[in-house]
């Protein structure tokens, strides 16, 4: 019974993995075609997210209304804290792209696993072995190696990319956090955070993308090919975003940074079959030692496993054998224990 439970457990994860790996390069092919020059020139990024959230907010509605999920409570200014962090994110990412180098943008995308193992050690106490810091360090460089090239930096994009970093952080550990403090599946929370985003990021998001870009949306010409694209996007966000919350939920925040950097070993190697993108060897180098890292992740999560695994049996026979000798002396009787259950002084058999 045990081994079919995690056999179960062991699909279910990676049917979450596979949609957010999926669902995350399709999105990024789509807005790769929607957003370039020689797609559609869609230069909204930030509205374009408030689109995905509006979407993701319908579905759940949808959901909730139909039954096919349940709706916890959650105070609401949780659910607005949640929803503040989590676009400042998405503003800050988008403002640390136009502010930085492409480079430099890596490299603070690259600092988010060491910033989230900093802050759930702060905020959770939570340990990690050797093993695991070290196959961090081995993604880390991989990635770091196939993507990072020039790298420029000035104080306003410095002071974005650190507010998109932690803040992205927080939003990650907040995810398992808040699952875990209700009680609340991962695509109920998800139903309860996205309208407060959707609606915020719709209001703001125009005014951000006119800082950004230069160009009003309201001005833009809207055809049926990149309403078609818009929409295909907003459909992959659906699944992106609730295989985000199913991953977090089921693993970690840094097994999702992990999992984020396969993804964009996935998006190179598309990119160069896709759209004729260059692939040089130190791409290829960067992205085998990246892959390597993944693999010693993966193993060190593994081994963590058994050997929580080894050490919660043992507490449990501790606790029995305490038990089953206070057992003993109750049974052994008056001569051997009087203060556990011998007669009381005075009284007549």
């Amino acid at each position: 019974m045990e081994g079919e439970k995690k056999s179960s457990s062991a699909v279910s994860d990676m049917g979450a993995w596979a949609m957010n790996v999926v669902s995350s390069v399709g999105i990024i092919m789509a807005n790769k075609q929607l957003m370039s020059s020689n797609g559609y020139a869609f230069k909204f990024a930030t509205s374009l997210t408030g689109f995905h959230f509006a979407v993701t907010a319908i579905v759940g509605m949808i959901s909730n209304a139909t039954g096919l999920s349940a709706s916890k409570h959650v105070p609401f200014w949780e659910l607005l804290w949640f929803s503040v962090v989590a676009n400042m994110s998405i503003t800050g990412m988008n403002l640390s792209l136009m502010l930085n180098s492409v480079g430099f943008y890596q490299i603070s995308k690259l600092s988010m696993i060491p910033v989230v193992c900093i802050m759930e050690w702060i905020l959770h106490n939570k340990q990690y072995s050797r093993e695991v810091k070290l196959s961090v360090v081995i993604v880390v460089i991989g990635v770091g190696v196939c993507t990072v090239t020039d790298v420029k930096v000035n104080a306003k994009g410095f002071l974005c990319a650190c507010v998109a970093v932690v803040s992205t952080s927080l939003q990650q550990i907040s995810i398992g956090s808040l699952q875990k403090k209700y009680s609340i599946g991962s695509f109920e929370l998800l139903s309860k955070t996205t309208p407060i985003q959707a609606g915020s990021l719709l209001v703001l998001g125009p005014v951000i993308d006119y800082y950004l870009s230069g160009n009003l949306i309201f001005e833009y010409n809207f055809g049926g090919g990149v309403i078609m694209f818009i929409l295909l996007s907003c459909s992959l966000a659906v699944f992106c975003n609730v295989s985000q919350y199913l991953c977090i939920g089921r693993f970690s925040a840094v097994s999702f940074q992990v999992l984020g950097h396969m993804k964009t070993v996935c998006v190179l190697i598309l990119g160069w079959i896709l759209f004729d993108s260059q692939l040089t060897f130190k791409n290829i180098m960067g992205m085998l030692v990246a892959v390597v890292g993944m693999v010693v992740y993966s193993w060190a999560m593994e081994l963590e496993k058994q050997v929580h695994a080894k050490t919660l049996p043992h507490a449990k026979n501790s606790l029995t054998e305490e038990e089953f000798r206070l057992l003993e002396r109750i049974n052994a009787g008056p001569d051997k224990d009087p203060e556990v259950g011998g007669p009381k002084t005075g009284t007549r058999a």
